[in-house]
């Protein structure tokens, strides 16, 4: 590992750096991202985000999106881009897995690794680390990392605070998660008095579905969700039918498992969705109920205790199935 002075040190001259995040990045992945490479490009580096795959369109008016890289897309030059850096910043994933054929080659390349997460049990690929499980997003730890321990705070410019503002408010559930805690607050704070406009972020992010989505959403609540009250459990089932049925895009998926969580008395929510490849998981609890234990345990993922993913190679119906039979092995955890 270099240390924080290494790390400084290199980081007072132009290099070239290539950010990363995770597979199908969402706004703590993109608003981190973005985050950084605002902060950078100010010091004179030469900086590329690369994702993994595409990500959600209603994440493309953050400030220099035009200028990421899809890996899918572009693998020659992405390939090359990381062989060239000098630094990797890895944002919002601790296993190289999480960003699917890209891991490898940035296992091999010959640049710093650097990595700014959230996640429990990180692989040992990096060469830095700024990682606490406690807080809330990866932009948390962006914010913290230029303030705190670059100590270059009076570079975070309204680009720079747009984007992790994003990243803060959309990995809190909109600052009503337990890991909004007042430090959260005063964080987002700052990043408004430096000119995150709040309002038209939230409006950005929430307020800009397609007709699409929202006819799927209520196909979901209305004809696909699964009540266990014995259990505290809601399950909503999706097929690729389905999906193909509502021209489902990428990101139009994403937080329909809230509103089952939101159902009075139901302790865990699971969202089951028939991808192309394999079928995918994302749970959602409340209070101490540990949605990763099951996703690690059961389903080859993991994440946050209250918020959580993992996939199945087993068809939709027998994943539903093996789902349903691990619930009464919390049953006692579910009913308290």
């Amino acid at each position: 590992m270099i240390t924080i002075s290494e790390l400084k040190t290199l980081l007072a001259t132009p290099q070239k750096i290539v950010i990363t995040t995770h597979h199908k990045p969402d706004g703590d992945a993109m608003g981190s991202s973005l985050g950084l490479y605002a902060f950078l490009i100010q010091k004179g580096h030469h900086v590329q985000v690369i994702t993994p795959t595409d990500y959600p369109d209603f994440l493309h008016w953050m400030p220099n999106n035009s200028n990421v890289i899809i890996y899918t897309e572009a693998q020659e030059k992405s390939i090359q881009l990381v062989n060239e850096a000098a630094l990797i910043f890895c944002l919002d994933f601790n296993t190289l897995s999480r960003i699917n054929e890209l891991g490898e080659h940035i296992r091999k390349a010959p640049g710093l690794k650097l990595m700014i997460d959230h996640h429990l049990d990180p692989e040992d690929f990096d060469d830095y680390r700024h990682w606490n499980i406690n807080a809330c997003a990866a932009a948390q730890l962006v914010y913290d990392f230029i303030k705190n321990e670059l100590n270059e705070g009076e570079l975070i410019n309204k680009d720079v605070a747009a984007c992790l503002y994003t990243g803060i408010m959309t990995d809190s559930g909109s600052f009503r998660f337990p890991s909004a805690t007042s430090t959260v607050y005063r964080i987002a704070a700052d990043l408004i008095d430096l000119g995150a406009e709040h309002w038209r972020i939230h409006q950005l992010v929430y307020d800009n579905a397609s007709e699409n989505r929202l006819r799927f959403l209520g196909h979901c609540l209305s004809n696909k969700l699964e009540i266990l009250r014995e259990f505290n459990t809601a399950i909503i089932t999706v097929n690729a039918e389905e999906l193909k049925t509502y021209q489902i895009a990428t990101g139009d998926t994403e937080g329909i498992v809230n509103y089952a969580l939101s159902i009075n008395g139901i302790k865990l929510a699971a969202f089951i969705i028939e991808r192309t490849d394999k079928v995918k998981l994302s749970l959602r609890s409340t209070g101490d109920f540990p949605a990763n234990e099951i996703c690690k345990k059961y389903f080859d993922g993991g994440g946050h205790r209250n918020a959580a993913g993992g996939v199945s190679e087993l068809g939709l119906a027998q994943t539903v199935e093996k789902f349903k039979s691990i619930l009464p092995e919390y049953k006692t955890q579910l009913l308290q």
